[in-house]
């Protein structure tokens, strides 16, 4: 060999030596959100930020809707495969029973995430989930019907016999007081009973209720906020097909067609409802409000209402590059992530934000949700989240579907419920 290909040589491999070549490595993503494009923009964006942080890493999303993920998580999970990071819920305790996901304790920033996000998501001394979406239930009001059925429904929401002279009112004028559907989901025809559940026991004895603790369904307060409910649902609250009526259509039955005076619905409410109006949004110039839930009589918290933690992403226990994919989940748990999350999708989130620092067309609803949660106490979880088991199967058929349809009444709830633990 000449010298100076010697030289070359060497200095070929000293380069070489000097500055290795960064290795690939790709992250993927199952999440749900197929068909709700703020949400995918945002973590298509956070993706792409962080690829470019970090060269030669690339994160491959694929998107579902709901089912569809969730049929081939358990066949990939089940076979020892699956993605590096995925889409799950709170209430999805066999991840963590099975060992399927990582603690992430250890490797999120948790300064930047809400303290309720955190308990939500803790399984025995660890924390599993990254919480990127939370929701209230909240009252929404369709204030030109309620114009028109000569009734009003202020922030602070109506108690006791008022309100169920208000559902009156409005169904006398031939209005659907409260629009509703349970056919294919188990919780929104129980957001009228249990958030009357929790105003009236306060936090600590609901959770003791819905967990089978010292608070049982046959204790008298119990039965007060089921009879309460009960006077609601026999004033005609709810549209007589209620139990054919999936979630989508009970919002363009609220704000398009036939239209009614309220809408109980998780704060994810603008995701179908600011979609524009041909693809089933609420129309242009539709007038919106959002009120606190009816407040029973001798309520131990009429500020009380649920929170839940929503759409979440989990780490695969099994996962070649699980520090890299925290690495990404903590990417996003900034202040100003929660900014951005709050000002694309309009609801909730478990990452610390300010609303107060958005402005635009989308401001007004922020502040207008901002106002219905003030001062609130929250539980955590909507009941078949904190529920577990037989409880939570017979709550379905029972408060959620049964009871709000006017199939049965107080004694039998408390039975069926009773029973269940």
């Amino acid at each position: 060999m000449t010298l100076s290909r010697t030289v070359g040589a060497l200095a070929l491999a000293a380069g070489v030596c000097a500055a290795p070549a960064v290795q690939a490595q790709e992250l993927t993503l199952w999440s749900h959100w197929a068909d709700q494009t703020a949400k995918v923009e945002f973590v298509e964006s956070a993706a792409r930020a962080f690829e470019q942080a970090n060269p030669g890493v690339t994160i491959k999303i694929n998107w579902y809707q709901k089912e569809p993920l969730y049929a081939a998580l358990k066949t990939a999970l089940t076979a020892g495969q699956g993605p590096d990071i995925f889409y799950a819920e709170p209430n999805q305790t066999e991840y963590m029973e099975n060992g399927l996901v990582l603690d992430l304790k250890s490797k999120l920033d948790w300064n930047n995430i809400e303290p309720w996000a955190i308990k939500v998501w803790g399984y025995e001394d660890g924390v599993y989930g990254f919480p990127l979406e939370a929701w209230t239930v909240e009252t929404y009001v369709n204030l030109a019907l309620a114009e028109k059925a000569g009734v009003e429904i202020p922030v602070e929401g109506v108690e006791g016999a008022a309100f169920v002279d208000a559902v009156k009112k409005i169904a006398a004028a031939g209005i659907t007081p409260m629009a509703q559907g349970v056919a294919d989901r188990p919780y929104p025809g129980a957001f009228l009973t249990h958030e009357i559940l929790v105003k009236k026991l306060g936090v600590d004895d609901y959770a003791s209720l819905l967990k089978g603790g010292d608070v049982k369904w046959t204790d008298p307060r119990v039965r007060e906020a089921l009879d309460y409910a009960k006077q609601i649902i026999d004033a005609g609250a709810f549209p007589p097909s209620i139990s054919s009526i999936k979630l989508g259509e009970a919002h363009r039955y609220f704000h398009t067609s036939p239209g009614a005076v309220m809408l109980q619905m998780g704060s994810f409410y603008p995701s179908r409802a600011f979609a524009s109006p041909d693809e089933g949004g609420q129309p242009k110039d539709f007038r919106l409000s959002i009120s606190n839930g009816p407040v029973p009589e001798g309520a131990a918290c009429p500020k009380c209402k649920t929170i839940a933690v929503g759409g979440s992403f989990v780490v695969n226990a099994a996962s070649e590059h699980a520090d890299l994919a925290a690495a990404f989940l903590n990417s996003m748990a900034t202040p100003e992530m929660g900014n951005k999350w709050l000002e694309a999708n309009l609801v909730q989130t478990g990452i610390k934000a300010d609303p107060s620092q958005i402005t635009g067309d989308k401001a007004a609803y922020l502040q207008m949700l901002q106002a219905a949660n003030e001062g609130a106490s929250y539980t955590f979880g909507i009941p078949v989240q904190q529920m577990q088991g037989n409880p939570r199967e017979v709550f379905t058929q029972t408060v959620n579907q049964a009871f709000p349809s006017g199939i049965i009444g107080v004694d039998e709830v408390i039975d069926m419920m009773n029973g269940a633990y």
